[in-house]
């Protein structure tokens, strides 16, 4: 037989067996003695026993109440331990905040900003995902994440279903390896890298995209070598001396184990935005909602980014 008690009733049962009278019990959870003891007749009623019998001095629990109180008490626990996650929740102190972004954003622009974030909320769970632009965008309208930290300003796709903010911008620069005659030099003009043995990113990349954008604004056409999908094999094919490359600020910390030369392009200076993005008619939750406050806050103070990149504010 199934008997349905509510949470009231089991709190009842466990105050009147640990306070040992019906009188200290209601002083406790601050109600009437009477509407106490109905509360407890109610229960017996219910499941059919007596649960507590009046010694000299307090009421003591039968071999069934002890049994009850048990019962109540693992209950009552559990409820109020969830009951604190999800106020926890609520107030943005607990929860989850799942972040799909790219390869090199995750290695440079995120740390900083997690580990501030980690400190402020030490019981939010932090999961972040890499993975091409395209794939990142997918992850957010499918709910699998719960916001990006991507690129937009060459983004291939219409953005009208996401809330985007933009919060950072890294300027392009040509990587060169170190006898190379650009190396020698602090400035470079697009149309100098006419011709120019060149190695490329892959089409998936969102640096492709960016880089064919410029290249084609200023009518030049480097003569293509090799195309590699990782910055690192691209670093190592430019140090290799097997041509030049042109890649944002924000990656050229990732290429460093190479020994390649940066020299900023000009004439024009080209620059890519990283926006955090959310889905518009998917509300974020507290923490994703503190962790974009962290991000897009101009008053926060935000980790220092590399040569060649700053912060917006939005």
């Amino acid at each position: 037989m199934r008997t349905d008690l509510t949470l009231q009733q089991l709190r009842v049962v466990v105050a009147v067996e640990e306070a040992g009278s019906f009188t200290s019990a209601a002083q406790r959870l601050l109600v009437a003695q009477s509407s106490l003891s109905r509360t407890v007749a109610e229960v017996e009623r219910r499941l059919g026993t007596p649960l507590f019998e009046r010694t000299t001095r307090r009421l003591e629990p039968t071999p069934a109440g002890r049994e009850v109180v048990a019962a109540a008490r693992r209950a009552v626990e559990a409820v109020d331990a969830e009951m604190r996650h999800v106020e926890g929740y609520l107030a943005g102190r607990t929860g989850r905040v799942r972040i799909a972004t790219l390869p090199s954003l995750a290695a440079i622009l995120l740390p900083g900003v997690v580990s501030a974030f980690r400190a402020q909320h030490p019981q939010v769970e932090v999961t972040i995902e890499d993975a091409l632009s395209d794939e990142v965008l997918e992850r957010v309208r499918g709910g699998v994440a719960d916001l990006a930290v991507t690129v937009v300003s060459q983004a291939p796709d219409p953005l009208a279903d996401l809330d985007v903010t933009p919060v950072a911008r890294d300027r392009f620069c040509c990587v060169v390896p170190p006898g190379h005659r650009f190396a020698r030099r602090d400035r470079l003009a697009w149309r100098e890298l006419a011709g120019e043995p060149f190695i490329a990113f892959d089409r998936t990349t969102s640096i492709r995209q960016h880089v064919d954008a410029c290249l084609a604004a200023a009518d030049v056409a480097p003569r293509q070598v090799v195309a590699a999908r990782n910055i690192a094999a691209v670093a190592g094919l430019v140090a290799a001396d097997l041509g030049v490359s042109v890649v944002p600020g924000l990656v050229l910390p990732l290429m460093g184990f190479a020994g390649v030369h940066r020299v900023v392009l000009d004439e024009p200076a080209a620059h890519r935005t990283t926006a955090v993005v959310h889905a518009a008619a998917r509300p974020l939750s507290p923490v994703a909602a503190a962790f974009v406050a962290a991000l897009t806050d101009p008053a926060r103070a935000r980790p220092a980014l590399p040569d060649q990149a700053g912060w917006l504010d939005p």
